[in-house]
């Protein structure tokens, strides 16, 4: 099963949703503001991405509202900190496939790609 990583009341997650269920892709939703997810899989994530500069949003309001000393994080265990405060920086939709592969956003020839579908 896929799981859809997000915001709930994100646009772009609702679409990707919209998305999946059109197609038949069996997924399951997680918000990651309520269910914050662990140092580890953070990690995996940004190793997937390309590194935590990738994985994370430094458009979003919330990235242009923090003070500049956390804008600089040195170390993983800063990033893996500021991510647990604050999930929303994470771009999103993450999605995550049975077989471990992440990626992150949507795009309608994206997901095509990614799952094969509605060719």
């Amino acid at each position: 099963m896929t799981t859809l990583y997000g915001l709930s009341n994100c646009d772009t997650c609702k679409k990707a949703r919209k998305w999946l269920d059109r197609f038949g892709v069996a997924h399951a939703f997680v918000d990651y503001r309520d269910e914050r997810q662990s140092a580890e899989t953070l990690a995996e994530w940004a190793k997937q991405a390309g590194g935590w500069d990738a994985l994370v949003n430094k458009s979003s309001t919330t990235w242009r509202n923090l003070p500049p000393n956390r804008k600089t994080p040195s170390s993983d265990a800063e990033w893996k900190l500021l991510l647990k405060e604050y999930p929303q920086l994470i771009r999103r939709p993450v999605v995550v496939t049975d077989d471990g592969v992440v990626t992150q956003g949507f795009s309608d020839n994206g997901f095509k790609q990614r799952f094969g579908a509605g060719k």
